[in-house]
């Protein structure tokens, strides 16, 4: 399974950054071992169920300690028996992609 997942805490901030906090959330998931790649606005990491739904709850208790409050946004993609899709559904899009010029 692959999950997206974004996570904030609340802030007190003038400016509203929580940077440093989604920085040890991001720590959490890279030494986490499992497939992972972060953009400006989610984390994605692929695995098996319990194994990533454990690095979220990780990953959501280090942002915790910047806040009294969490947010977190998850979106799944369950398809068992399929592994290595982090990179291969980017890769079958690049190739459409090339398909269509």
């Amino acid at each position: 399974m692959i999950v997206a997942f974004s996570l904030a805490p609340s802030s007190d901030n003038a400016d509203g950054s929580v940077h440093t906090a989604v920085a040890a959330a991001v720590k959490v998931v890279r030494d986490s071992g499992l497939p992972n790649s972060t953009s400006s606005m989610f984390t994605e990491i692929e695995g098996e169920w319990d194994e990533v739904m454990d690095v979220i709850k990780r990953a959501t208790e280090a942002v915790a300690a910047y806040g009294s409050r969490v947010s977190l946004v998850l979106k799944a993609d369950i398809r068992p028996g399929y592994s290595g899709e982090l990179t291969g559904k980017i890769e079958r899009l690049e190739r459409a992609l090339d398909a269509q010029e």
